[in-house]
């Protein structure tokens, strides 16, 4: 199954430090696929319309601010890179203000419209890995493989402690947990695209998986469904 278009699609749903990026990055790689890390363009909007003082309910400066981000992802040591505008922006969307930023945004309905077009369109051959948080459910929901990869809160707290040490951030572990249990509560219970599981996803528990192993239980799933590198 590759979908309407023709061109297949893997979806990554979950929450945050469950692995979507670095696992999407390794997926990409190993098929030759294009990647969308849906997460990184929700920072960028949500930290450019807050720096810029737009409401998240103005469509109008919405839409022309997000028609104008020019995004490419590209493969990085620990996920994956971001360039905006031909600048490369990881350090600058990598906090937990960005973090926060884009989790108040993907609350608006006028920012999920306005990407939405925005990321149906890095569907490309020869396919497309895409991760998220409605990535099965909205955005590809004729993709050919939806997994939703889920970790207890304190594991996902700890790697996420750990990237952000590893790149300069001074955080704390059980803030961390704290803030990713309240940030999953609000976007599951959103009206619009709350975070859940797609009806005919595969969920994949990655508590105690390492990469790797993600990693070759996901590729198994696409051999299952044809879905070639």
């Amino acid at each position: 199954m590759t979908g309407v278009t023709g061109i297949p699609v893997i979806t990554l749903d979950g929450g945050g430090g469950v692995g979507k990026s670095t696992l999407g990055c390794r997926l990409a790689e190993r098929f030759g696929f294009h990647l969308l890390v849906s997460g990184a363009l929700y920072r960028l909007v949500g930290l450019g319309l807050r720096e810029r003082g737009i409401a998240f309910t103005d469509a109008a400066a919405i839409n022309a601010f997000a028609a104008g981000l020019e995004v490419r992802f590209i493969s990085a040591d620990d996920g994956a890179g971001v360039e905006c505008g031909g600048r490369r922006v990881d350090a600058e969307i990598a906090g937990e203000d960005a973090a926060e930023a884009a989790s108040l945004a993907a609350r608006a309905p006028a920012v999920r419209a306005a990407l939405l077009a925005s990321q149906r369109a890095f569907r490309r051959p020869p396919g497309l890995v895409a991760d998220g948080r409605d990535m099965g459910t909205v955005v590809f929901p004729d993709a050919a493989l939806k997994v939703f990869l889920t970790a207890s809160a304190e594991e996902r707290a700890r790697r996420r402690y750990k990237q952000l040490r590893e790149r300069g951030f001074c955080v704390s572990l059980d803030a961390l947990t704290r803030e990713l249990e309240e940030r999953d509560r609000r976007d599951a219970s959103r009206d619009i695209a709350p975070l859940r599981a797609a009806d005919d996803a595969v969920v994949l528990d990655t508590t105690r998986q390492t990469l790797a192993e993600t990693l070759l239980a996901i590729a198994a799933l696409a051999a299952e469904r044809n879905i070639k590198a």
